[in-house]
């Protein structure tokens, strides 16, 4: 059983009466220690010659896990300890939702009243009317993006359902703020029918500089984002499809460069082969990757398997086989598939220095101390290990830059270069085997995505700007 450790997801935040004597904190410490809690922050709500109140955050591996922590102190009423609340921090931060729409402009009078709405609107949409480009500098539309679901593929979870969706897509809308500064909303579709979804992002695209499409499931998503692409005039980007796909290869490229393999004679395996394993293929062939082997639930994807989509149909190769065959004499291995489908020995069988991208959350295909001393280069997609894959070093610079040269559409060249981008920002004296990929808080990162973008998008003849 793998064993999980403590992170921020399933903190908890408890208040706790403590009698005002020398040690009593530290039996609670203790009692945390032993229960496998991750102490966080200590806050002193109340003080008293008898008694101190204090908030203590304590991070846990599971909901369970939180539930042992707090019996835990609750053990220690015998020492008149008080367990006066336990609060779920992530559910806390949760609450009332965690974006809302806020005016750019004080309503203080009559007379900015009548510029901002009636009658003075008027004259604004009469200007838009006879130039219809002006939508963009007198309305949100440039610097808006519509965050599509319908719910089928949430994260890990499966099919939720839009309201079970809109957590993640209100999640999204702040990262779109914060790390590009991109006012974005959450649309969650009450449909999972291909032609629905479509006619309805296609009638609600006049608000909209852009379309993030995110947690729609495979093969639905490709068909979805094709004909979305080639039917509207704005960019559209399939998060879990590209975004996955240019962080991955960013990181490749630096885990190569320690190494000291090139790309096109290197064999790759990729384990999953949804929406982001078909998308990594994708990019890494036009990256110049040669050899790549995709394997699902199934094992190796083979020309002789029959009922084959055609995303899988374009990898299949001649021989079948399991993960396991294919893993043999692989200089690569990115999984973005299920928990624990690989073993350390089934590592020691891969080329020398071998790199291994295990993707899945929140449990990897292997967790990082099971290879220690056996991978040159381990990535997962997790923020408590070295060398997290995370999406959002992608979309908010990809988006950003193609709203600001008013793209068409959203090209390879597009992805390929804003993997360069990422991978450059991480240099040759800061390049070691724990650090492949720069940190999502690092601010350079999504003006540097957004830079190459709007370059390769004027290079490829799509840019109106």
């Amino acid at each position: 059983m793998v064993q999980l450790t403590p992170n921020s997801s399933f903190s908890l935040t408890l208040r706790l009466r403590i009698p005002n004597q020398a040690g009593m904190l530290a039996k609670v410490t203790q009692a945390i220690a032993e229960a496998g809690g991750n102490l966080g922050q200590l806050d002193l709500i109340e003080r008293s010659r008898q008694s101190v109140i204090r908030d203590i955050s304590v991070d846990a591996a599971s909901t369970e896990h939180a539930e042992e922590i707090a019996n835990a102190i609750r053990q220690l009423k015998d020492h008149n300890i008080e367990v006066l609340d336990v609060r779920d921090r992530t559910f806390n931060l949760h609450q009332g939702g965690k974006i809302h729409v806020e005016g750019k402009i004080p309503l203080r009078n009559q007379e900015e009243l009548a510029m901002a709405y009636t009658p003075g609107v008027g004259r604004i949409c009469n200007a838009i009317a006879e130039k219809p480009d002006r939508v963009y500098s007198l309305t949100i539309k440039g610097n808006t993006v519509a965050i599509v679901t319908d719910g089928s593929a949430v994260l890990g979870l499966g099919n939720l359902g839009p309201e079970g969706a809109l957590p993640v897509m209100e999640g999204k809308a702040m990262l779109f703020k914060a790390f590009a500064g991109l006012d974005a909303f959450p649309i969650c579709l009450n449909t999972q029918d291909t032609d629905e979804i479509v006619e309805t992002v296609k009638r609600i695209a006049p608000v909209f500089g852009g379309v993030n499409l995110e947690d729609i499931s495979a093969p639905r998503c490709f068909e979805i984002e094709a004909r979305l692409a080639r039917e509207l005039d704005i960019p559209v980007f399939h998060d879990d499809q590209h975004g996955t796909a240019i962080v991955s290869l960013a990181a490749l490229f630096n885990a190569l460069k320690l190494v000291k393999k090139p790309l096109d004679s290197i064999k790759l395996v990729i384990n999953g082969a949804g929406a982001a394993g078909v998308a990594i293929a994708r990019l890494l062939k036009k990256a110049g990757a040669n050899t790549i082997v995709m394997c699902d639930s199934k094992g190796i994807i083979s020309s002789d398997r029959t009922n084959l989509t055609p995303e899988k149909q374009a990898f299949a190769v001649e021989t079948g086989g399991s993960l396991a065959d294919a893993m043999q004499g692989a200089d690569v291995f990115l999984g973005v598939s299920v928990p624990g489908v690989v073993t350390p020995e089934m590592i020691k069988t891969m080329a020398v220095d071998p790199i291994v991208f295990a993707m899945a959350n929140p449990i990897p295909e292997i967790q990082p101390e099971q290879v220690a001393g056996l991978v040159a280069v381990m990535a997962t997609g997790r923020s408590d290990y070295p060398n997290q894959i995370n999406n959002v070093l992608a979309f908010p610079g990809i988006l950003r830059g193609a709203l600001d040269c008013r793209a068409q559409a959203i090209t390879t060249t597009m992805y390929l270069e804003a993997a360069n981008a990422i991978a450059s920002l991480v240099s040759p004296n800061d390049l070691s085997p724990e650090h492949i990929i720069p940190s999502v808080f690092d601010p350079r990162v999504a003006p540097a995505v957004a830079s190459a973008v709007q370059q390769a998008a004027r290079n490829s003849g799509v840019a109106r700007h």
